[in-house]
């Protein structure tokens, strides 16, 4: 996780993203690369970037000139404004860390996409946007569509993070035999925070049973997990179990293995049956199963 790209649309939550990502970047000696795709009618159909220039020189795909062009030439060259500020913050923030930035004109969540491929980014840090609930906290944003579609881990970032230390990790699932596919990414997990203490956590709607107790020791057996422990809390629905359990513990991180079509794992996402106030929660961490 040393290649981070951190979309940003200069939200408060996006500007809490990129402290995250600095902090990672000055951790593991990486890089971090700021992204802005401007989304405008005309533009919905281009694919480029804009290092250096409004467009490169060029017209505004689809458009006549005029009137049109001008507004989108000074929206680009407001937009490379707030980046060159952006990365002159992180010069502060963070000295010892490459930082560079790019806009890219088209539809916001494909400009991303394609962005990882094009950075060979590793890590995709960006701002959530909840509304209140666990289930918000994903749907019905970009970081929804990222967390389902992008090939790499996300991190969803909601609120601020000035001393990012990840001493902590709460990693929710069900323990049956498809959590063996999210094994490899929890040790790369793993890899990047080695001095965490991992909680195997199972969200029970009745009370712990022996059996679960064994799924929760086997899985760690079978990750090489030496420096965890096993964690169970009975809930209504698993995102009040998570959200209950992550507070109890003082959570740094929530890791959530994803399937790429739903977004969301099936052990997740069929039980989450009401809303959980994220103010308390720690940055979420998703990743493909296997």
């Amino acid at each position: 996780m040393k290649n981070i790209l951190v979309p940003t649309d200069f939200s408060t939550e996006s500007h809490h993203a990129f402290e995250v990502a600095l902090q990672l970047a000055k951790q593991t000696a990486g890089r971090v690369t700021l992204l802005h795709v401007l989304e405008s009618p005309e533009a919905t159909t281009a694919n480029f970037s804009t290092y250096g220039g409004p467009v490169n020189g060029s017209e505004l795909p689809n458009s006549d000139g005029g009137i049109d062009q001008l507004f989108f030439v000074k929206l680009m060259e407001a937009t490379k404004g707030r980046m060159h500020r952006l990365r002159t913050e992180a010069a502060a923030l963070a000295p010892d860390v490459d930082v560079e930035d790019g806009v890219e004109v088209g539809r916001i969540g494909d400009g991303i996409l394609q962005a990882i491929e094009r950075h060979g980014a590793d890590l995709v840090v960006m701002g959530a946007q909840g509304h209140g609930a666990m289930e918000n906290f994903f749907v019905g944003s970009n970081t929804e569509r990222l967390v389902r579609l992008a090939n790499v881990p996300v991190l969803a970032v909601k609120h601020p993070q000035p001393h990012f230390a990840v001493r902590t990790i709460v990693f929710p699932s069900d323990f049956t035999e498809e959590a063996t596919g999210a094994i490899a990414g929890l040790q790369q997990v793993r890899a990047a925070f080695p001095d965490a203490t991992v909680h195997l956590l199972h969200v029970a709607s009745g009370t712990d049973t022996p059996a679960t107790q064994q799924h929760q020791q086997a899985f760690a057996q079978h990750a090489q997990l030496t420096n965890f422990q096993t964690g169970t809390v009975s809930a209504a629905s698993t995102s009040a179990g998570i959200e209950q359990y992550a507070k109890q513990v003082q959570a740094d991180l929530v890791v959530i293995p994803t399937h790429a079509r739903t977004g969301l794992s099936r052990f997740l996402n069929t039980s989450i049956a009401e809303t959980v106030a994220t103010h308390a929660f720690p940055p979420v961490l998703t990743y493909h199963l296997a």
